[in-house]
């Protein structure tokens, strides 16, 4: 047993080296995973061992309370996808390793893949796009609309008080098809707007880029074809540090030229409307490049379209964004927040992004055998991050967010009545009323009340003696403490009346 235990500790001290060198997560994951076998074979170490009760890293559990928050949100936008004749489908959790592999570009380390069991190689979904695309390519689906709303699973060092997480909900719309250009996209832009407005979360920005653009970009400012991904996911750093960190990680860690470098930063920092379009179609280098010509046309044709829609307000033609996800090959937005604007700041401040998506004309094909292209464009709109937002502000506004939607709770003020509660109750239900007993034979009436109160039910039916002699139910409404009989026959009728919303 000894020789066990200086094993052990042997192990042990391995890890914490590992941790101090800030070693390779995978490696510092593989050994503590030996470290706790082998604590686990050792056994008969129960007593001193303290179990620790808690949620893994990146996760969390919600309370009824933030539950009904969620559900505000997820009905919002649900309704939103449901008026723009969206269906719904669901994909596994897990997809074969391979499904996933290649398709997230610098991301795909945040991959969760599964043990091997000695079957399949499997991963936890990183998105719902990609399981989207294997959908299509498998069932030789040409065509649909639809949206998926599912938990998603990403091995980051989560800043959890924002809103971002290891396991999370995303929320989709993608439109699939060959259609005319722009006109599905808009409509993905005009979902963002009408989602976002709903949900009422403050002033917010719909940032809109081209990947053509971007590529046109790169290429006449010099950048070899072969880093122009790794240099996207640069320029996609722009909205959280300063473009002097980004440049200096251009040209010291990616080897890009200093000129280049310098090239790129005076297009990523433009951003505007139509106007910038215009000036960018009549740009000596941008026009004369092919890709970044067809971006700029589809780009004003957009536009042309999102003013129809009344929402250009809210949108921002800006060079810098990049978004980096692999698969993206058109328009690419992303919606950020906006803090109010103050004395000190003379432009307002984004506080993250709470939407974002794109054109990946080319990610179906990866998939189908043939190579069959669909063209799809999609949205997905960051749950999390809103509900976090929303979440705060329930907490500042002190507001009381009920849990339940009980209609009414079947009250008696006598004893010996548990029998007729059971049989009024039992009728409410069966009428498709939401309705509650106390679980006691004979509660009494000041506790009853008093449930109402905490739980926010809005009635009470109160079965005595006399009522039922009377034929009636005595309907009393909590809040105003008003009180009146209601005819047995008539009692469902009068519920409904009382509690539908104006």
């Amino acid at each position: 047993m000894a020789a066990e235990e200086a094993a052990v500790r042997a192990q042990a001290e391995a890890v914490r080296r590992l941790k101090q060198d800030k070693a390779d997560p995978d490696e510092i994951a593989k050994e503590v995973a030996k470290l706790l076998e082998m604590k686990a074979q050792l056994g008969g170490d129960e007593g001193k061992h303290k179990f620790v009760l808690k949620t893994p890293k990146g996760t969390r559990d919600y309370s009824p309370k933030q539950m009904a928050i969620r559900e505000r949100v997820f009905n919002a936008i649900i309704t939103c996808f449901k008026r723009h004749g969206a269906e719904v489908i669901d994909t596994p959790v897990f997809e074969l390793k391979e499904t996933l592999t290649g398709k997230y570009g610098e991301d795909s380390k945040l991959i969760y893949d599964l043990k091997d069991q000695g079957g399949e190689l499997l991963s936890l979904r990183y998105d719902l796009t990609v399981p989207f695309a294997r959908y299509l390519a498998m069932n030789k689906i040409t065509n649909i609309k639809r949206y998926h709303i599912a938990k998603v699973y990403r091995r980051d060092n989560p800043a959890m008080t924002r809103g971002r997480y290891r396991e999370f909900y995303q929320c989709d719309f993608d439109i699939a098809g060959q259609f005319d250009p722009m006109i599905p996209d808009a409509e993905c832009l005009k979902i963002v707007h009408e989602i976002l407005s709903d949900l009422q979360l403050g002033d917010f920005l719909i940032k809109v880029n081209d990947r053509r653009i971007l590529d046109g970009m790169f290429a006449v400012c010099g950048v070899p074809d072969s880093k122009f991904r790794t240099i996207c996911s640069s320029v996609d750093k722009l909205d959280k540090i300063p473009w002097e960190e980004v440049r200096s990680e251009m040209v010291g860690e990616k080897g890009l030229s200093p000129e280049a470098a310098d090239h790129i930063g005076d297009y990523v920092q433009l951003h505007g409307g139509l106007d910038l379009i215009e000036q960018l179609l009549q740009d000596p280098k941008l026009s004369q490049n092919k890709l970044a010509k067809e971006g700029l046309g589809d780009m004003k044709l957009l536009f042309e379209y999102l003013t129809l829609f009344g929402i250009t307000g809210k949108i921002s033609f800006d060079l810098s964004l990049a978004r980096g996800l692999d698969y993206y090959t058109g328009v690419i937005f992303e919606a950020v927040l906006l803090q109010p604007e103050n004395d000190h700041v003379e432009e307002p401040v984004s506080v993250g992004s709470v939407a974002g998506g794109g054109r990946y004309d080319g990610l179906v094909g990866m998939f189908d055998p043939k190579g069959r292209k669909v063209p799809c464009v999609g949205v997905s709109i960051g749950i999390e991050r809103i509900f976090s937002i929303l979440e705060q502000r329930v907490e500042a506004s002190e507001e009381k967010i009920r849990t339940t939607e009980t209609q009414v709770l079947v009250a008696s003020a006598q004893k010996k009545l548990l029998e007729e509660r059971l049989k009024l109750i039992s009728e409410l239900w069966n009428a498709g009323i939401k309705a509650e007993v106390l679980y006691k034979k004979n509660p009494k009436l000041l506790n009853q009340l008093q449930y109402c109160e905490d739980t926010g039910i809005p009635l009470v039916a109160i079965v005595g003696e006399q009522e039922l002699k009377d034929g009636v139910v005595k309907l009393r409404v909590v809040a105003t403490r008003e009180e009146v009989n209601v005819r047995r026959e008539s009692l469902v009728e009068e519920i409904r009346m009382r509690t539908s919303r104006p």
